[in-house]
């Protein structure tokens, strides 16, 4: 086996041991398959409906489908079983972590009931995925039922059509599990990571077809929009690695009759986007609550504001504005939740470690909190910025082909690569050492 000692595992270390290691491959294979899994159930057809219709329907307008059928993989425009995908899920663990930080209860089960805790609030997760994919669905049939094949009671359509796809949903979940304990990679993460993909080779060929039946200027616009997003895939690369070293010091001591330990330098990596691309699929799942919110109310007020939560809506400034405020709000969260300053500074003062010029204890722990804000500031600001202003050319040039939201596709789509790439080399090098130790 070619090994690389010292350093992060190679394309020819990493391919040896999906040939060599039986498990390994067998958690690519597992996830390959359920993944392959999750686009065929896209494909099987819910019964009782004029599809016909409903096309004409997503032709005459029906953008917001459009903009929801991005990240179902085409589910919602083939009206197939696993038409909501992993949203339910997604809108759940929103729900949850949001929760979570305000009710005492959640957040002591999360922080000090250890494992138990978190496979309690991970059961919560479920239940509630479960109630508000029941939610999703009795919408969606409601919006169905119009383009129902004559000769079926209204109810009993809206009653097999929400069974249909709450249990199809409820299936994608179970999946994503399935591949996040079993397989390879972030489960819900990859399942959009997948969706997104199988849609990007129609918006390629939209666009192709576009540079071919247009002008000079119209090829010109969609040049500089794929410069554009070509530099948008190196900053993400750039962000999703950036961190801040703070330089930490431990000091002298005595270990038995050892002898005297030397003062060590070392650092202490803070990232620049902590909450890696999970404020990004967040923040763009919940704007669709209020679509499905409007639509269970039939409220023409909220129908009109969730109409213009869309990058093709007469407003896009409204759009951006929302969008940009949830990825911020959302990269604050994920940070509070994945670095808690106080746990790190009381960790790094009882090992007898300290940061240079900084007092152990709170003094540090104010530091950290100072910085790891300056950092999420920086963090989202870029993550807003790269899913804002690619739409904003977009309409500027008038290529709407990527339906406003490739930048979003983009920042989703590098991220699970590079967390699902990471989780690979992490196996690797265990077997690696594994095979050091045996050897």
């Amino acid at each position: 086996m070619v090994l690389s000692r010292g350093r992060n595992p190679g394309a020819t270390e990493i391919l040896t041991q999906l040939i060599q290691a039986k498990g390994l491959r067998d958690r690519v294979l597992l996830t390959l398959g359920l993944l392959l899994l999750v686009r065929l159930g896209v494909y099987i057809p819910v019964p009782g409906i004029d599809r016909v219709a409903f096309q004409q329907f997503l032709a005459r307008g029906g953008q917001l489908i459009g903009f929801l059928d991005i990240f179902t993989g085409g589910g919602i425009s083939t009206i197939g079983i696993f038409g909501l995908g992993i949203l339910p899920f997604i809108n759940a663990s929103i729900i949850i972590q949001l929760l979570t930080a305000a009710l005492p209860s959640l957040e002591d089960l999360q922080k000090n009931e250890g494992e138990a805790g978190r496979r309690r609030i991970a059961q919560i997760t479920r239940f509630v995925a479960l109630g508000w994919g029941m939610i999703q669905s009795l919408v969606f049939a409601l919006i169905l039922r119009q383009y129902a094949l004559p000769g079926l009671p209204d109810w009993l359509f809206v009653l097999q059509t929400t069974l249909a796809l709450v249990t199809g949903s409820m299936v994608v979940m179970w999946i994503s599990e399935v591949i996040t304990e079993r397989g390879i990679g972030q489960g819900a993460s990859l399942v959009i990571f997948l969706n997104i993909v199988a849609t990007l080779p129609r918006a390629l060929g939209s666009t192709i077809q576009l540079a071919q039946s247009g002008d000079r200027s119209t090829v010109t616009g969609i040049l500089i929009l794929l410069l554009i997003f070509l530099f948008t895939i190196v900053g993400i690369i750039l962000v999703q690695e950036g961190s801040r070293r703070l330089p930490i010091i431990s000091a002298k001591r005595q270990v038995g009759g050892v002898g005297v330990l030397a003062a060590r330098q070392s650092y202490l990596p803070l990232k620049l986007n902590a909450g890696g691309v999970m404020p990004i699929i967040f923040a763009s799942a919940m704007l669709f609550l209020p679509l499905t919110i409007a639509n269970f109310t039939s409220n023409p007020l909220l129908i009109r504001f969730a109409g213009y939560l869309n990058p093709n809506s007469s407003l896009p400034w409204i759009y951006a504005v929302v969008y940009f405020g949830l990825i911020l709000g959302f990269s604050y969260f994920y940070a509070s939740l994945t670095v808690n300053p106080l746990d790190i500074a009381t960790n790094l003062k009882r090992t007898g470690v300290a940061i240079p010029g900084v007092r152990p204890g709170s003094a540090t722990a104010t530091y950290l909190s100072d910085v790891g804000n300056r950092l999420t500031l920086l963090g989202g600001l870029f993550l807003g910025a790269v899913a804002i202003i690619p739409s904003a050319v977009e309409g500027a040039i008038q290529v709407r082909t990527f339906q406003g939201i490739g930048a979003t596709s983009l920042l989703i789509l590098v991220g699970v690569a590079i967390d699902t790439a990471k989780q690979v080399q992490t196996y690797v090098i265990s077997q690696r050492y594994e095979g050091i130790v045996r050897g």
